[in-house]
């Protein structure tokens, strides 16, 4: 039954914005008292025995880590990882990120130097990562002019106005077309995006696409690596009929793009 309501567009839609609405409505008052109620005796049982080098104590309430497994979210796990491997394997001399996580590109960039690209600045600084701020349509670089270039997650979300940006149902294809731009001959891409059975817009969250799709976006590349991640595992090949997962890929500028 729960399966076959899944295949309901207008199930899934009011499911989705249903699930906006947690946001707004969060106050759980029973959650809220039980939380507080292991808080305080665990505080009560610690103070049995003092540890006279700690003897002043104040309070600030952790109260939802106390969970028997470790939270991740398997998109960032599986690409950022692999994108890792592949710019160690690479090693180029410089390397420069799009619009990924900082955290991910601040801790590659202790082994590369990185130039990471965004237009939100941040507001910390590190050795070995340089920030410029731009847009991934309109990247700060000359054509043809870097070696290694990584996107991860980020192409799905131009023009649909989620963090701000302009409204544009052809944003996606216009920040790929920037990407190939800047990579200059024989420079290699790090790309993730959303896959699904077809291509699809979750408004305003992102879209997702074919495999067919996105190897039809980089037509003057050449496809090194393809990794696809659904669920909580990850596979080597594309299924449509897995549904919505993520495409990790790998390609090569062959020649100039049109």
């Amino acid at each position: 039954m729960k399966s076959k309501l899944k295949q309901i567009k207008f199930v899934r839609d009011i499911f989705f914005l249903s699930q906006s609405l947690k946001g707004f409505f969060t106050f759980k008052l029973l959650e809220m008292l039980k939380q507080y109620r292991w808080f305080f005796k665990s505080f009560q049982n610690f103070k049995k025995e003092i540890n006279p080098n700690f003897s002043k104590i104040e309070l600030q309430p952790c109260l939802f880590d106390n969970l028997s497994y470790t939270p991740l979210d398997p998109v960032y796990f599986f690409q950022d990882s692999w994108a890792a491997k592949k710019i160690f394997e690479i090693k180029p001399k410089h390397h420069y990120d799009v619009g990924s996580s900082a955290k991910t590109i601040g801790i590659l960039s202790q082994f590369v130097p990185i130039t990471m690209v965004d237009i939100r600045p941040i507001e910390l600084e590190l050795q070995n990562l340089h920030f410029q701020e731009g847009s991934i349509l309109e990247l700060p670089f000359e054509d043809n002019s870097l070696e290694t270039i990584s996107s991860l997650c980020v192409i799905e979300h131009i023009g649909l106005g989620r963090y701000g940006d302009t409204l544009d149902p052809y944003g996606s294809e216009k920040a790929i077309k920037e990407l190939k731009r800047v990579l200059k001959i024989g420079g290699v891409i790090l790309f993730s995006v959303p896959v699904d059975s077809e291509n699809k817009i979750y408004f305003n969250a992102h879209r997702a696409f074919t495999r067919d799709y996105i190897l039809e976006q980089f037509d003057e590349f050449s496809l090194l690596e393809e990794k696809y991640h659904y669920g909580t595992k990850m596979y080597d090949n594309y299924d449509r009929l897995k549904g919505f997962g993520t495409g990790l890929y790998m390609f090569k500028k062959e020649k100039i793009c049109s």
